[in-house]
């Protein structure tokens, strides 16, 4: 008896095939790696795919497409300016520039690769990280430091941007 009921609430609740069904969470995750040899930040940020689009397209006001190939020159321009408006790294002395170095999909997700000018012996820097807080009230954004040897973690929650990080 208690099957068939729940088979009949099944039945009869409603169907939701939405973005929030797939993953009910908001986050990205942005790994910045210290390359000693290079003095730069390496930096790559994952985020639902769908998502950034949903930003990249609200922000832009333009139908976006990250997964087909026709339109990833044009995706390019937005995906940059999208990052570069979003993320960024200051030292103790000055905001560090960013090069874009382009985007890939992967899954269900899209990675974004960013390079900072050198910077010699980093040792303390702060990163501001708004990434989807134009899209979600709820999104989290999930830091990962690499530097002379050490691994720090953090996460910000919006509308948290700022973190200092020590290495």
């Amino acid at each position: 008896m208690l099957l068939f009921c729940y088979l009949i609430l099944a039945f009869l609740a409603p169907v939701n095939l939405s973005a929030e069904t797939v993953h009910p969470f908001h986050v990205s995750s942005t790994e910045i790696n210290y390359n000693p040899k290079t003095n730069t930040l390496e930096v790559s940020c994952r985020m639902f795919t769908d998502d950034f689009e949903l930003a990249l397209a609200k922000t832009f006001n333009t139908k976006t497409d990250l997964t087909a190939p026709a339109s990833h020159k044009a995706m390019d321009v937005l995906v940059k300016k999208y990052l570069l408006a979003n993320l960024s790294f200051r030292t103790p002395s000055k905001t560090l520039a960013l090069t874009y170095l382009g985007f890939e999909k992967d899954d269900e997700a899209t990675i974004v690769y960013l390079e900072s000018e050198p910077v010699q012996g980093l040792k303390k820097f702060e990163t501001t990280n708004s990434v989807l807080y134009d899209q979600f009230d709820d999104q989290a954004n999930i830091m990962h430091f690499i530097g002379y040897g050490k691994r720090k973690s953090s996460k910000i929650d919006y509308p948290q941007r700022k973190i200092v990080i020590e290495l």
